[in-house]
């Protein structure tokens, strides 16, 4: 393989948002495995994986091609493949709707119609009404769009049973609520972009301090929402261990970053959101298996 073709697929590559989708596929599989006692279908569990990856990538590939223009104008966002030109629109417009179609394809025939069904809505979710008009529309974009990023547990979940039930609307809620304080920590810190996109987020439309209280105040809803999974007997005590420990670190991230005069907090938030929701999906997963065990 040639440099200049490795080049054009590490762009298409990077058309998917790889770090994202792969958080993603993480909370699916978590979902897909607690949905059963111990191992799911093999088949299932690979298609459903295959189907929710593919729609996550195409979705991720058009919100590249509707927000092109203001990535060029924002710093964190400047060098991606449209704005440096080296994918260009229709490209990027195949590529998107190719993967849709593949997605669509292989969870409507080898999965089941349900997974279908529910990914197809989160897919437009996320590139249609979140992208296209929330983004732009409201400071409260992330709360609403957010529904769409919270869908791959229970899409998950759906791939195994056929079914959606309380179990996997616990997941999605728990990464509902986790993303706001994710976002807005990540927004406050470029602020300016966003401010000069004009897109109204948060930190832009009612300032840092405004949006650094919310995202204390997300934060301890977070922690209390995280406890549901014990309290209704999906989870044990190790998970409700992991869960407060985890949140109580969140929560401390977040206080500080309100009363503390440190430009790293934001990112540092940012970046212990991310570690916070694998773990917690994480401690959801291994208390599974534990009690499984335990039980045997």
């Amino acid at each position: 393989m040639n440099t200049v073709t490795r080049n054009r697929l590490h762009d298409y590559f990077e058309l998917t948002k790889p770090r994202v989708v792969s958080l993603i596929a993480f909370t699916a599989i978590v979902g897909m495995l607690l949905a059963v006692p111990g191992l799911p279908p093999l088949d299932k569990f690979f298609f459903g994986l295959a189907g929710i990856w593919l729609a996550a990538a195409s979705a991720a590939a058009l919100n590249h091609l509707i927000d092109r223009r203001a990535d060029a104008e924002m710093h964190r966002t400047r060098n991606r493949p449209l704005p440096t030109g080296h994918v260009n629109e229709r490209q990027a417009l195949v590529f998107a709707l190719s993967l849709g179609v593949m997605s669509m394809s292989m969870l409507w025939f080898l999965v089941n119609p349900l997974t279908a069904v529910l990914t197809f809505f989160s897919l437009i979710g996320y590139a249609v009404i979140y992208t296209v008009f929330l983004k732009r529309a409201t400071p409260q974009n992330i709360v609403i769009g957010g529904a769409a990023g919270a869908a791959p547990p229970v899409l998950g979940w759906a791939a195994i049973t056929g079914t959606v039930s309380a179990e996997p609307l616990l997941l999605f809620l728990i990464v509902f609520v986790w993303t706001p304080p994710h976002f807005w920590a990540l927004a406050i810190h470029r602020r300016d972009d966003y401010a000069r996109v004009n897109i109204p987020m948060l930190p832009v439309t009612h300032g840092i301090a405004f949006t650094r209280v919310q995202i204390i105040l997300y934060t301890i809803l977070l922690v209390i929402v995280s406890v549901l999974p014990y309290l209704i007997g999906m989870s044990g005590l190790l998970y409700l261990a992991g869960a407060l420990v985890l949140g109580g670190i969140f929560l401390y991230y977040a206080i500080a970053m309100r009363f503390k005069d440190d430009e790293r907090l934001p990112m540092k938030t940012f970046g212990y959101s991310i570690t916070y929701l694998l773990g917690i999906f994480t401690f959801l997963l291994v208390d599974h298996y534990v009690r499984l065990f335990l039980a045997a």
